[in-house]
């Protein structure tokens, strides 16, 4: 299971938010419950329907999976902007 989805959860495994995010998969729970990994989550409309678009800060990197009703990924991608802090902008639904 990478992703599973339910009538009002969906759970991820670590390990596949650690290597999008470059951690540790042992440290992942731990920074989601301090929230230095914060998350957003936006349902599809329209042509996209029945997907989900996960992303998740964790410091100056974004990571995002978007995601079938089955769980399946579909994409994946991860923004690292090294030194520089991550754009308020990269904070927002559809940016």
């Amino acid at each position: 299971m990478q992703v599973e989805i339910s009538t009002d959860n969906i759970l991820i495994d670590a390990r596949l938010l650690a290597a999008l995010l470059r951690l540790d998969p042992t440290a992942v729970h731990s920074l989601l419950r301090t929230q230095e990994i914060t998350s957003l989550c936006e349902r599809g409309i329209g042509e996209h329907e029945g997907e989900y678009r996960l992303s998740f800060f964790y410091g100056n990197r974004r990571a995002r999976l978007s995601i079938d009703a089955a769980g399946n990924v579909i994409r994946r991608s991860m923004i690292d902007f090294g030194q520089a802090a991550l754009p308020r902008q990269l904070h927002r639904t559809g940016g």
